[in-house]
């Protein structure tokens, strides 16, 4: 959008006198204005390139010379935007009217219709909004809970006040709902006679079959531990997530006729070769990233335990051993998890060592903040070096102190040692959460399938589709570890990909618009209501149980909140002439 400004005003600037300038930027301004509008194709961005560099070189004065420079960087730099206007119809910065139905609902990994489910939430018209929900986000009642909604970092409210309460709303609408709210779904005996199998139970394989199945397939899940759920039964802690709000969607999704089968493990129990043998037509593999990656520093770095392993430990009724002084290392969503999961159970004291500093850490922010008021401790700045031992007694951690240095590629500063600056932390049992991995080799062995540098699955972005044509992959595999919302997206990108393959044609019924009834005036001025609170449970009553932390709000408030949506996806209704 950028470019394309710049290329507009370069058009009135220019004298004319030189044809690379006069026709040149008008033909780069005319493929920036179909990207913009969502119909241009990837040969565009080599067109752009070239027509760039032709102006530079043969342009006769210092405007037409550097006119395409905006084009070259951008190119350069944000390249990622423009494939996302070209492959995925999407505008990241949500600026483009052609692309941009509302912001909220372009910022929404899943497409999610949020000015729509909000209003008829705000007209107490409950099933319809969950329906509507439903139409592209089968986990409505987990993402009320967990979603960390990027669509209210777009919402336009904010620019008057504050924006609006998006997830509040949504917890709201789905403890309304009295009987299961099912979507439509398209019954075809041809599809359900094609064998397809999703192996891994999360976020994005139980996605994947939802749609699937309201395509008339029937697919079946093989999960490898003995509950369904992914990541959302066994790394996400209770308080966050009651199991009950996940078990309510897990019926939902079998409902629709997919058959969940636990306790079936790829690489043990069968393989990608045995599914093809046995006549499956299409397989999705949605395995997650289940390994924490392992923490080198010097001593016995096998007493580390691994935070995910922990998690899913405690979560599944394992009951792993706690110390009392933990320690542990990452700064992520899941040192967070486990550092008020372990503070739950009873540990005395519980610190955080994170490389850089608080602005900088990857999880979530109102889950840092909630984590320090329970009385976790953080250590900024601070890198672990060497276990400390007294005989064969874990008594402690000698860390380095950092200093932040250049931007490295994630556009954070680089954490950099100061040299001879350490200190140490007490402590019994460290813990360390710095990342996740995936390992292949364990269940790829009769399969070819490509990785990439440091891995992942390599497949298709916009399909899921890997180097077998029959075998397609998605969520946390094929990105590293990403949000709940984001995984849900691949599993919905996966089935319309797999249904075009076994069918010849996508036929994905719920991309289409909907056309939401609820009444707006948009005469009438925002209503001058301040932004519902979000409501805690007390400090006091979070020790030593996983009650809920998030408390639903008031009918009133719940419904003032829905009713101060702008609904920026209002259009006027067009007249047809006679």
């Amino acid at each position: 959008d950028m470019a394309r400004y710049f290329m507009d005003f370069v058009q009135e600037e220019s004298c004319g006198k030189c044809v690379p300038c006069r026709v040149g930027t008008n033909r780069i301004l005319e493929i920036l204005e179909r990207i913009c509008a969502g119909t241009g194709e990837m040969a565009d961005l080599e067109r752009l390139e070239q027509l760039s560099r032709q102006i530079m070189d043969t342009s006769l004065c210092g405007l037409g010379q550097t006119a395409a420079n905006p084009v070259l960087s951008t190119l350069r730099h944000f390249r990622d935007e423009y494939i996302a206007h070209i492959r995925d119809k999407r505008c990241p910065a949500g600026v483009c009217p052609a692309l941009v139905v509302a912001p909220c609902q372009n910022a929404c990994p899943a497409g999610v219709d949020v000015p729509g489910f909000v209003s008829l939430t705000g007209e107490q018209r409950y099933s319809e909004a969950l329906r509507l929900h439903r139409e592209r986000n089968p986990f409505a009642v987990v993402c009320a809970a967990v979603c960390f909604h990027p669509c209210e970092s777009r919402c336009r409210r904010a620019s008057l006040d504050d924006p609006v309460a998006i997830r509040s709303v949504k917890r709201f609408m789905v403890e309304q709902e009295q009987r299961p709210a099912l979507p439509e779904v398209r019954r075809d005996p041809a599809n359900a006679a094609k064998k397809i199998a999703i192996i891994g139970a999360g976020p994005a394989g139980l996605s994947c079959a939802y749609f699937l199945a309201r395509l008339g397939y029937a697919p079946r899940v093989l999960e490898a531990e003995q509950r369904p759920g992914g990541m959302l039964v066994q790394a996400i802690p209770a308080y966050r997530l009651p199991r009950a709000a996940l078990e309510r969607e897990l019926k939902m999704i079998q409902r629709l006729g997919v058959t969940i089968q636990t306790g079936h493990r790829l690489g043990r129990d069968f393989s990608l070769a045995d599914l093809k043998k046995e006549g499956y037509a299409a397989v999705y593999l949605a395995v997650g990233a289940p390994l924490g990656s392992q923490l080198q520093i010097s001593g016995p770095t096998e007493r580390i335990v691994d935070g995910i392993t922990f998690l899913r430990d405690f979560n599944l009724g394992r009951r792993p051993q706690i110390g009392r002084e933990i320690l542990i290392i990452g700064g992520g969503n899941v040192a967070i998890d486990v550092a008020r999961t372990m503070q739950r159970l009873g540990a005395q004291s519980v610190t955080v060592i994170y490389r850089r500093t608080r602005e900088q850490m990857p999880a979530y922010a109102a889950e840092v903040a909630e984590a320090q008021r329970e009385g976790v401790r953080f250590v900024f700045l601070a890198a672990p070096a060497e276990m400390l031992l007294e005989g064969d007694q874990l008594v402690g951690l000698r860390c380095q102190k950092m200093q932040l240095g250049a931007f490295d590629r994630s556009g954070r500063r680089r954490a950099e040692p100061m040299p001879g600056e350490t200190f140490v932390l007490a402590g019994d049992q460290i813990v360390a959460a710095i990342g996740q991995q995936l390992r292949c080799n364990d269940f790829a062995k009769d399969t070819k399938l490509n990785l990439i540098a440091n891995g992942w699955l390599q497949a298709d972005p916009l399909t899921g589709q890997t180097a077998q044509p029959w075998l397609f992959a998605g969520g946390d595999a094929l990105t590293g570890p990403a949000s709940v919302v984001e995984a849900i997206a691949a599993g919905e990108r996966a089935a319309v990909a797999m249904d075009a393959y076994l069918s010849g044609a996508p036929h994905a019924f719920w991309r289409q618009a909907h056309n939401c009834d609820t009444f707006f005036d948009p005469d009438a001025d925002p209503l001058e209501y301040p932004r519902a609170a979000q409501r805690l449970l007390p400090l006091k009553q979070r020790r030593g149980n996983f009650k809920e932390l998030e408390l639903p709000l008031s009918k009133r408030a719940a419904l003032r909140e829905a009713r101060r949506c702008l609904r920026c996806d209002y259009r006027e209704p067009t007249t047809q002439q006679p």
